[in-house]
């Protein structure tokens, strides 16, 4: 309070004004940029991590002088991130993958991911000259793979493998974050001597893992029957409420003691293999958010890093990378993996894919939250690891699928996708099938399909022309079959398609039909129907 006329109270404000102005224009560059470099990644084949990351190295302290030394921000940033992405990868995880590969694949995302920490914890020790404790806590941070990373780089590349061994790579490198992460909990429990070495360690394990899933399957389980059941206004909302829900989960889990990311993923899970209202507009909200929440992270997690820190520890650090791809992963994953009958060359891709992405470096906050005397030399080492890992491994990995001769030639997708727009849970999906030159129908015509009543061709796609079907219309090698169906005759579309069911001739009035049903079914973002295609 002041008598002086010339006072303008609002002017203590302008500063902050203008900050948050300078703070909404770097934001909207730096993302511009990250989006911008995800094509050159594509280009040379790195992940899109490793440009994330330089960005905001290049805006850090030692770059553009940005100066930001905040852990704490830094963590909560991370930790919200991460439940998202891990979030978005549950939703993304069929369940037919799991069924094809859950026992391997659960062994390497908790016995290979136990074994990775050990093996390159007692490396860390040596080489570092820290206590076998902290090696182990580094280890630990660094024993989980990164999904995302994976398959960006094969997709960019056009990279296929086959589905089985596909689906281990995808359910074990989207499942093994909570048990690094429980790890890294029990290792930092350990060093500050909140619990003791043995079977409280063993005690929190079960305890983390147990709320966790049970959390997670309890309100997956109630997110599926919500948002089915819920009448909402707008579309909009669906996507929103799934995201809430998945927040709820995992701030429930976290607070009866169990791990909050195992229970987010598992929701994830459950809410994605079940038929929901509007699934596939939250699928694509959820996907953008976890692109959003990348990077985000990785520009904070870069602007966080110190260039000028990491050279004194290069040649430690290179040393412990090298030890944690060369020896500690392929000991700790191929004995896995023996009783499953994977060949020579499928043990040692695998073995090869332990790209490390957001959770180590998110990981390495930790130390700081928890005051540990040793916490920036991890961060600085977990940082170098994660750089060099996701380089090499991730720019050699196409050409190690194509020298152990396990790439898979795929049809190319598909240029139009057709889907179903409904609030409402309706009783007909959509199935996607290629026609190849094996298949018995290239060459007919489409009045000739002996569908059962509640089954039509809806669309078919040449190249990059859309055929509207007709009786009349000419079944090609090269065509997609976009076929619109109740849930219950998925069997018998297939036994037809495949050639099975006599090509008996159906009323040309009826499949006639199937063009004018093909406009009306192909505009919005679909719901449930659009996440059960394939052929």
């Amino acid at each position: 309070v002041t008598d002086d006329p010339t006072h303008d109270p609002t002017r203590g404000n302008t500063g902050s004004m203008f900050l948050i102005d300078s703070i909404l224009l770097l934001a909207g560059l730096l993302l511009l940029a990250c989006i911008v470099s995800s094509k050159f990644s594509n280009r040379v084949g790195l992940p899109v991590l490793v440009l994330f990351l330089g960005i905001g190295m290049l805006a850090g302290e030692d770059g553009l002088g940005l100066e930001f030394d905040d852990f704490v921000t830094a963590h909560a940033i991370g930790t919200v991130a991460l439940a998202f992405i891990l979030f978005d990868g549950g939703l993304q995880t069929p369940v037919s993958s799991l069924r094809l590969v859950w026992k391997p694949a659960s062994l390497l995302a908790t016995v290979g991911v136990l074994g990775t920490a050990a093996v390159t914890g007692v490396a860390a020790a040596m080489l570092l000259d820290i206590p076998w404790l902290d090696g182990l806590l580094l280890g630990s941070i660094v024993g989980s793979t990164d999904a995302a990373a994976v398959f960006a780089v094969l997709r960019s590349q056009g990279v296929q493998l086959r589905k089985r061994l596909a689906a281990t790579l995808e359910v074990e490198s989207a499942s093994n974050d909570p048990m690094a992460i429980f790890l890294t909990i029990g290792c930092i429990e350990v060093l500050t001597a909140r619990i003791e070495p043995g079977l409280d360690v063993l005690r929190l394990f079960f305890v983390q893992m147990g709320v966790g899933a049970v959390v997670g399957a309890a309100f997956g389980w109630l997110t599926v029957r919500v948002v089915n059941a819920i009448n909402l206004p707008t579309a909009a909302l669906y996507p929103v409420l799934a995201a809430t829900c998945g927040l709820i989960t995992f701030g429930l889990a976290a607070t009866l003691g169990g791990s909050g990311f195992l229970a987010i993923y598992i929701a994830g899970l459950v809410i994605g293999n079940h038929r929901t209202t509007f699934q596939r507009g939250s699928f694509l909200f959820m996907d953008a958010l976890a692109w959003i929440a990348q990077i985000t992270m990785f520009v904070v997690l870069g602007l966080l890093s110190a260039p000028r820190e990491l050279v004194p520890i290069a040649g430690p650090a290179l040393a412990v990378t090298a030890v944690l791809i060369l020896v500690a992963r392929p000991l700790s994953v191929i004995p896995l993996l023996l009783p499953f009958g994977y060949s020579v060359r499928e043990h040692l891709l695998i073995a090869w894919v332990g790209l490390k992405g957001a959770v180590p470096i998110i990981l390495a906050t930790f130390p700081f939250m928890f005051g540990l005397p040793e916490g920036r030399l991890l961060f600085n080492v977990v940082f170098f690891v994660v750089l060099v890992s996701a380089t090499l491994q991730g720019w050699s990995l196409p050409h190690v699928v194509s020298w152990l001769g396990l790439r898979e030639e795929r049809p190319a997708p598909p240029a139009a996708t057709l889907e179903l727009v409904s609030l409402r849970d309706l009783d007909g999906e959509i199935f996607d099938y290629e026609i190849d030159a094996r298949s018995p129908l290239a060459g007919r015509f489409v009045r000739d399909l002996h569908f059962p009543d509640g089954a039509v061709v809806a669309l078919i796609t040449r190249g990059t022309t859309l055929v509207p079907p007709r009786g009349s219309t000419r079944i090609e090698v090269g065509d997609r079959l976009f076929v619109i169906a109740r849930s219950n005759l998925r069997r018998d579309v297939d036994r037809v398609l495949a050639g099975e069911e006599p090509a008996i001739p159906v009323d040309a009035g009826v499949t006639a039909d199937a063009a004018g049903l093909a406009p009306a079914t192909t505009a919005g973002d679909g719901d449930a129907a659009g996440r059960d295609v394939g052929g």
